[in-house]
């Protein structure tokens, strides 16, 4: 086994074919003190991804670990993956599509080394997403100022520097619905910023829909704080005090003769409104309870069919 290197680029892959060749070139030709390594996760892809993968790992000119994943799981899962094959005193990990450049990532590990930081998240200039993308980060962050113990406006993005004690100890989570930002605040707070260039996308689509923005809201939500709980709690308490107040104003009309004349419509609208809050109530309820049936009956976080290393 060669030394341990210095710091390690860890890349969740799907559908890359197009994108991944001029990434890893970029990678290679950056100057490391202490060498640096790649780790290459194929999450399932349906494209050349793996054929290329394979071909990088033969002509390597630094050391590439390629881990095949036997099907699609998420970007998080195939990140924390690719933490357990890393070696470097420091891990980066950064997109497939060119918008992270690599020179950029040195920022992050050499602001992480000065400052004696575990965690160091690249802040962006300027985003060179989508506009609903945009939207969905900007509303991910304001939900992580209520539910995760950062300061309040610090900006959480994906392309990140963490230490070797933090990606081991988040990486040791075998939960099926991992979110990596909250398991490293759990970790530590040396946390820190650095401003970086994103870069627009080279070639391809993204592949994070609405759907998978849903899914790490709840995770967001769910996997670290009971306020959906509390909150669910408190409206209930809430719509339970309207509706003592209700009946108190129709006993009053009653009393007095003045009430108005309720029909058909009144009378659906209000159980449309009530029976909508239950019916939001224990879904939440039920979202916690199916993770944890999920978490009990140990479904996979991951699963590696193969692992390629580079000689």
């Amino acid at each position: 086994m060669a030394p341990a290197p210095a710091l390690t680029f860890v890349i969740p892959l799907y559908n890359s074919a197009d994108t991944l060749r001029a990434v890893i070139s970029d990678i290679e030709a950056l100057v490391v003190d202490g060498g640096h390594e790649i780790v290459l996760v194929n999450d399932g892809s349906r494209d050349g991804t793996f054929a290329l993968c394979a071909e990088l790992v033969r002509g390597a000119r630094v050391p590439i670990t390629v881990v095949e994943h036997a099907r699609n799981y998420g970007e998080h899962n195939a990140v924390l993956t690719g933490w357990r094959h890393a070696r470097g005193a420091y891990v980066v990990n950064l997109d497939d599509d060119g918008q992270n450049p690599p020179a950029e990532a040195l920022k992050l590990y050499q602001h992480a080394c000065r400052e004696k930081l575990d965690a160091v998240f690249g802040h962006y200039a300027e985003k060179r997403h989508s506009a609903w993308r945009n939207w969905g980060s900007r509303l991910t962050n304001a939900i992580t100022d209520c539910v995760l113990d950062k300061p309040k406006g610090f900006y959480l993005s994906s392309f990140r520097c963490v230490s070797a004690l933090v990606a081991r100890e988040v990486a040791a989570n075998t939960g099926p619905f991992p979110y990596i930002d909250g398991l490293i605040l759990q970790v530590t707070q040396r946390i820190g910023s650095v401003e970086v260039r994103h870069a627009d996308r080279s070639a391809g689509t993204s592949g994070y829909t609405l759907r998978r923005l849903v899914r790490l809201w709840l995770s967001t939500f769910i996997n670290f704080s009971v306020m959906p709980l509390r909150l669910a709690t408190l409206l209930g308490l809430v719509m339970a005090l309207g509706g003592f107040l209700g009946i108190g104003g129709v006993l009053v009309w009653w009393w007095t003769g003045a009430g108005p004349a309720f029909g058909w419509g009144s009378l659906m609208a209000g159980l449309l409104l009530f029976s909508g809050v239950q019916l939001v109530m224990l879904g939440m309820i039920g979202e916690y309870l199916g993770r944890m049936f999920l978490t009990i009956n140990q479904r996979p976080q991951s699963v590696v069919r193969e692992v390629l290393r580079s000689s």
